[in-house]
């Protein structure tokens, strides 16, 4: 029985670091790790190091194998463990009596699980970089690509293309300092009862053991490349839910671009079209289509990625005593499931936003197709305020109002009623309200707020040096794209 993931189209982008493989190879860093670490303390001999890690090859054992047997103790660790004694027995005989001396299940598996995450992390990054870069390329071509702003499904007022992608660059900027945090994850350290009393045994007599115990946990971090965590977290779960937010998050951010590329896309609108690849987006049915598929997989991954989190908090509230019963066993495939559809939304997004079509003119078509009346709040707040109250006592605002009601689709018929609603009127610099002054009113161009400064705030951000180049903020060219207007 295989599980090729048949219902979970595209998730296959992050099984490399995911999958079973993955899994068994993270446990084996685990325990050759803890191993090292004990050689690095003095409790073991170099060479029993170098003898756990030559065992530690995930491709030397039989996943399938090892997860029948799990069922007897109810978690992988154990039947892989037999498997890796046998294994280093074959190698180093006496290295075998080092193997999880002091560590329990619990250990391995939380710690395994960060490692996972930690590793998938890593082509998360880079594709969501590739992804910034991307965006930051789009704010800066389009800052000038007018189109209509919705809000509530409906045109409101005139923006750009330019600022619609720096707003979902922003989106990613905003999760900076949550993707730091994966590298950052923390191992899990404790023993048996969360007491450490099995990696202080392994310093008997020693009358600073408590402290040796706690060093060597976190010499047992440091192999593995994961922080050293303040307390034993075995029934604290918080940093498997900060963990797993960081993860659905970048589903949401992403999942936040999809939406906007599935609705503009849509042929009454054309604005967007997704990048062609040879058997994408089509139809069993309709040779004609050509579906928006990595926006539709991206809109996928968001919506599931919150169920998982619910899991994980359900688990969370669920745990008991110095040890879980049932409750820790949901988090492993929530927790691999997350981390599986992060990476491949990221790699997603990245193809997206690389090739993604922009049509300046159908943008502007579809704003003008709307009318005049899409600048009412700029005639309103120019031209209102100049007008003294009508003979049946209307205010300037009120006869603003009427003629956009009256003349919301008309351009010429606007214009014209707004000439002569302001004949006689001047600006606050003395300017007569003349036919040129309403007909530059009415350019939604010239309304579009302080769509360059935004732009530029979001591009500066995305230019500055990345501290750390794992995060998603690193490893983009630093291009500068400013406005030079």
């Amino acid at each position: 029985m295989t599980d090729a993931g048949l219902l979970r189209p595209g998730a296959h982008r992050g099984d490399a670091h995911t999958d079973d493989t993955a899994v068994l190879q993270a446990l084996l860093d685990v325990e050759a790790a803890w191993v090292a670490a004990q050689a690095d303390a003095g409790l073991a001999p170099r060479a029993a190091a170098g003898s756990a890690r030559a065992a530690a090859r995930a491709a030397d054992y039989d996943a399938g194998d090892i997860a029948r047997r799990a069922e007897g103790g109810g978690n992988p660790v154990i039947p892989l463990l037999a498997d890796y004694r046998r294994r280093l027995g074959e190698l180093d005989p006496e290295a075998v009596r080092f193997a999880h001396r002091g560590l329990t299940s619990q250990d391995v598996m939380d710690t395994a699980m960060m490692l996972l995450v930690r590793r998938a992390a890593e082509p998360l990054g880079r594709q969501l970089s590739g992804t910034a870069d991307a965006l930051a390329r789009l704010a800066q071509a389009h800052r000038g690509t007018v189109q209509a702003a919705r809000t509530l499904t409906q045109h409101a007022l005139p923006t750009t293309f330019g600022l619609k992608a720096a707003g979902w660059l922003a989106g990613l900027q905003d999760l900076e300092a949550d993707l730091a945090g994966l590298t950052r994850l923390p191992a899990s350290w404790g023993g048996a009862a969360g007491t450490l009393a099995g990696s202080m045994a392994l310093f008997p007599g020693a009358p600073d053991a408590a402290e040796q115990a706690v060093e060597l946990a976190r010499r047992w971090a440091g192999e593995l490349g994961l922080s050293m965590p303040a307390h034993v977290w075995h029934t604290s779960r918080r940093p498997v839910l900060r963990t797993a937010e960081t993860l659905a998050a970048v589903c949401a951010a992403l999942g936040r671009i999809a939406n906007d590329v599935l609705l503009l896309s849509r042929p009454e609108l054309g604005e967007l079209r997704e990048p062609a690849a040879e058997g994408r987006g089509v139809s069993s049915a309709m040779p004609q289509k050509q579906n928006p598929v990595l926006s539709v997989l991206l809109k996928r991954t968001a919506l599931t990625a919150p169920q998982l989190v619910a899991q994980l908090h359900l688990a969370a509230a669920q745990y008991v005593d110095e040890r879980p019963d049932g409750a820790w066993h949901t988090e492993w495939p929530a927790l691999r499931e997350l981390a599986r559809l992060a990476v491949a939304a990221s790699s997603h997004a990245a193809e997206l936003t690389a090739g993604l079509t922009v049509d300046p003119a159908r943008m502007r078509a579809n704003l003008d197709a709307s009318g005049p009346a899409v600048l009412a709040e700029r005639i309103s707040a120019e031209l209102a305020p100049l007008l003294p109250p009508a003979a049946d006592g209307a205010t300037g605002k009120q006869q603003v109002q009427a003629v956009v009601r009256e003349h919301a689709s008309d351009r010429k018929g606007m214009l014209d009623a707004l000439v002569g609603l302001a004949a006689g009127t001047r600006l606050a610099d003395g300017t007569p309200v003349d036919r040129g002054v309403v007909t530059r009113l009415l350019d939604p161009a010239g309304y579009l707020g302080a769509n360059d400064l935004l732009i530029d705030r979001v591009l500066e951000r995305h230019d500055r040096p990345a501290n750390d180049p794992s995060t998603m903020s690193g490893g983009h060219a630093g291009t500068s794209a400013r406005s030079t207007a």
